[in-house]
């Protein structure tokens, strides 16, 4: 096969074929006398896995799966998988709770009588169970957004920003970085209500679905090419 006929499959230009065999990503090609690329159906088959892993995977640990399969390296090759589904996992993990922190302060918005009331620094972190110079990190992190009070110049904490506290205080837990929970939040601010929320969870769930089912199809190509390099080999191995 040339390197047009993989990239005809896929709507690849040629260099792009090339790029992922320098990178590792193909085995190494044959060449002609002339000096042109040859390539096998293992070829084909390793370009269709790194393809399908890269939706479920990111091209960085598909391309570092692939690597590790060619050198070959298994348990580094296995590693990666695992450490990506055991992230998937966190993450659903993580859903849920955020998912149940919502639900609550859905049922109770705020320690006191009066729902709409705005919370001190002190109130909120003792309702949160974390230290007051938290939610300051936050705040300059930009993911709290306390009010002043106009007399005092202290900050006070009304009940949308008491929820993302809560919400922080939940993906902190699930080992979120603060540059990625301030997107989500920002994600949660801009939807509004308990109904817009509501929808930004069900996408957070479908992209979860969507990365695991890709993980599942990446794996089944994989597999696939794992069994051509087997058979490679063996034939290889009684031609000596």
């Amino acid at each position: 096969m040339r390197p047009a006929d993989l990239a005809h499959e896929h709507g690849l230009s040629t260099q792009a074929v090339r790029n992922y065999e320098d990178e590792g990503i193909l085995p190494p090609a044959e060449r002609s006398d002339t000096g042109y690329r040859r390539y096998t159906e293992a070829h084909a088959q390793a370009l269709r896995a790194f393809l399908a892993l890269r939706h479920g995977y990111g091209h960085q640990t598909s391309a570092a799966i692939l690597r590790a399969a060619h050198r070959p390296d298994q348990a580094t090759m296995f590693r990666l998988i695992d450490q990506a589904h055991a992230d998937l996992l966190h993450e659903r993990r993580t859903l849920d709770e955020v998912a149940a922190a919502l639900d609550a302060l859905s049922a109770d918005p705020a320690p006191t009588e009066n729902s709409t009331a705005a919370m001190t620094i002190g109130a909120l972190a003792h309702r949160v169970g974390i230290h007051p110079a938290s939610l300051r990190k936050w705040e300059a992190a930009g993911i709290l957004r306390p009010h002043r009070d106009r007399a005092t110049g202290y900050r006070v904490y009304p009940p949308d920003v008491v929820r993302d506290a809560h919400v922080t205080n939940q993906l902190r837990r699930g080992g979120y970085p603060l540059p990625r929970i301030k997107l989500f939040i920002d994600h949660l601010r801009a939807a509004g209500d308990s109904p817009d929320l509501a929808d930004v969870l069900d996408e957070w769930q479908a992209r979860l679905t969507h990365r695991g089912h890709a993980m599942l199809t990446g794996g089944a190509h994989l597999a696939t090419y794992l069994a051509l390099l087997t058979e490679r080999d063996t034939a290889a191995a009684k031609r000596e």
